[in-house]
């Protein structure tokens, strides 16, 4: 089924009125009635377990999630496995009459300015009073109740506790906000036994404490709360319990695998690739539907965590190109990484095929399920109705774990290399199993590639191509979004209540891509490129991603006034190439700088979209592979800012 029509289809179910509902009882006070979760996210949401990390567990119930058109309220099981929220996790409050600017909130353009003495917004780890680095913004998407967005700058430690305070906030004519009334009897006098805020004030007891040993007068402030990050093993658990237990069964032996086709091109058929090769990988399956079929969720045993399939495993079907130079010299193995919801099709794209011929590469490729083109009906139905969203992240994880058996088949010597689809006609191998698996991935690619690179055992050097991070933050502003932007305004029109619904996503996500992943890459080195102006992929999720992995910038990054930013690229330290270790380098089409708000670039003023361009120049997959086989970045733009010749 084609996308337009599963649009159409998704807003006949959706299009039915609202009920009228009561307002939920657990609702946090401090929301002032606006949306039920608001400030999010915050531990009111939440209750001691002792059986976790963090000694915390989500606890939402269906009362206090957003019911959608139609009324439908949430099944909150998912979401209540975790024990905290997302490291990346956008902080959301509603101050009606806010203006930013004239509050003097730390735009984008300056993130800097979030780490002043006295700056109006202050997110700090409880423990230790560090302040985090942030910037804050109006929701540009919604012109009645604008959301205020406060995004940590790089990602929270995961399984630690943070406070959050917002002083002094002005409307646009510089006049002072009133405090929060709920939150000004909360951060006053102890109050009675009976009155309907006690609960909330003594659950925020610690926060209040922690910010006025940090010299913040909880009594001076409009509004204050704290949330817990969720830990390590509530992000990256079930895909490590499901990798090790897959591995474990797998042992020392390759997995089993089916070659369905082989297809030797000529030199007038295809300069650049001798040969095609497709076919199917047997990987343990821990979803629950027969084959792993889209919406698919992850079969759990009673303690919560994956369990093996009783239907078997999945074949995870490949492609793979070889080069021609692999006829003379055997190949580097190398998995790709397709885009947004398409398919291991993608690589057999030409700049694909250029890599691996230029630079001697095999690339095989198996769809990343979960976020692939079959799971295109199972996204929309989880826009229209975000009970169905699980399916999304935990089948991803499948994919995951796919990949990394496709990795393994690749350079395990009695994998693919010994079938006579990846040997010459005289028996010599196309593949140099000796050689260590590297990754290749663009766009989506990129955004689950981080997640794939931190949990494989087999791959230690990576480049993800016009990445970012944190779906959370980066739909608004991504042009590639937009027909999906018409599901959600159906489903959940308020468009306050959209970002919460963003969030709610981001939360189970985060176990999917390499947002929940990011804190544990700094022992992979990892090459991001990046598109200046980029139309799809944020630059501002790159940056936070960069920040957050240690990666240094490559420098000079861009030419002088190219970037609004005060200080271009805030907190990603500068390098001069060559550089040993993880980079991120900007590649300039002459796009314009990308919007400074959460809104997608798509008016002529924003120029063409360079998103394809980093990948399409020679230079830059030079570069790619010279960090590849050796770790190491190279300057292949004479010293000079790194431009790419626009395509298309």
């Amino acid at each position: 089924m084609g996308l337009l029509p599963v649009v159409a289809l998704v807003a006949f179910l959706v299009v039915a009125p609202a009920r009228a509902t009561a307002q939920p009882g657990g609702c946090d006070p401090l929301g002032g009635g606006t949306e039920c979760l608001l400030p999010f996210p915050s531990d009111w949401h939440t209750r001691a377990d002792p059986t976790t990390p963090t000694g915390r567990r989500v606890a939402f119930t269906p009362d206090v999630l957003p019911r959608n058109a139609s009324g439908s309220a949430v099944n909150p099981t998912a979401w209540n496995r975790a024990d905290g929220f997302s490291p990346g996790a956008t902080l959301i409050a509603h101050v009606p009459g806010l203006d930013p600017v004239a509050s003097g909130m730390a735009p984008v353009t300056d993130i800097g300015r979030s780490l002043d003495a006295d700056s109006p917004v202050v997110l700090l780890e409880e423990a230790t009073g560090e302040r985090w680095p942030h910037w804050a913004e109006i929701d540009s998407n919604d012109p009645r109740r604008r959301a205020l967005l406060i995004h940590p700058a790089r990602n929270l430690r995961d399984g630690h506790r943070y406070v959050v305070a917002l002083r002094g906030p002005r409307d646009a004519a510089g006049r002072e906000i009133p405090p929060n009334p709920a939150f000004a009897r909360v951060a006053g006098a102890r109050l009675a036994g009976h009155d309907p805020l006690r609960a909330r004030q003594r659950q925020l007891r610690p926060a209040l404490a922690a910010l006025a040993a940090h010299g913040l007068d909880p009594a001076s402030l409009h509004l204050a709360w704290d949330f817990t990050v969720a830990s390590t093993r509530s992000l990256t658990g079930d895909l490590v319990t499901l990798r090790d237990d897959a591995l474990r069964a797998l042992g020392s032996r390759a997995p089993a695998s089916t070659v369905t086709g082989v297809t030797d091109f000529t030199p007038e058929q295809d300069a650049r690739i001798a040969r095609e090769v497709t076919g199917r990988v047997t990987v343990p399956s821990y979803l629950t539907l027969p084959g792993g079929l889209p919406g698919s969720l992850l079969r759990r045993g009673r303690d919560g965590a994956p369990r093996r399939s009783p239907f078997g495993p999945v074949e995870a079907r490949f492609r793979c190109e070889v080069p021609r130079s692999a006829f003379d010299r055997p190949s580097w193995p190398a998995l790709y990484g397709h885009g947004l919801l398409g398919s291991r099709s993608e690589v057999g794209a030409g700049n694909v095929k250029a890599m691996a011929a230029e630079h001697g590469f095999t690339f095989c490729a198996t769809d990343w399920i979960g976020m692939a083109q079959d799971d295109i009906p199972v996204v929309l139905a989880a826009l229209a109705d975000v009970t169905a969203f699980p399916a999304i992240p935990e089948r991803s994880q499948q994919g995951l774990l796919n990949a990394i058996f496709l990795g393994r088949a690749l350079t395990h010597p009695e994998g693919f290399a010994a079938h006579p689809a990846f040997r010459t006609g005289d028996g010599r191998p196309l593949v140099d199993t000796t050689r260590p698996l590297v990754f290749d991935g663009n766009s989506q690619g990129g955004i689950l590639g981080g997640a794939l690179v931190a949990a494989s055992p087999d791959i230690r050097t990576a480049v993800l191509g016009v990445t970012g991070m944190n779906y959370g933050v980066l739909l608004n502003r991504s042009s590639a979004f937009a027909p999906f932007q018409q599901v959600l305004d159906l489903s959940y029109p308020d468009r306050l209540r959209q970002q919460v619904v963003l969030q709610l996503l981001q939360l189970l996500w985060d176990r999917g891509e390499t947002n929940g992943y990011a804190n544990h890459l700094g022992d992979r080195r990892v090459l991001m490129h990046i598109a200046f102006g980029d139309h799809q992929v944020a630059n501002v999720a790159a940056d936070a991603q960069a920040r957050t992995i240690g990666a240094r910038l490559a420098a000079p990054a861009l030419a002088p006034g190219r970037s609004p930013d005060r200080v271009p690229h805030w907190g990603v330290e500068p390098v001069r190439l060559p550089h040993a270790g993880s980079a991120v380098v900007v590649w300039d089409s002459g796009t314009p700088a990308p919007p400074t708000t959460n809104t997608p670039p798509t008016g002529a003023e924003h120029g063409r979209d360079p998103h394809a361009d980093p990948r399409s120049s020679v230079d830059a997959r030079r570069q790619k592979a010279v960090f590849l086989t050796t770790g190491v970045v190279v300057d292949v733009c004479g010293g000079a800012p790194c431009t790419a010749p626009p395509t298309g």
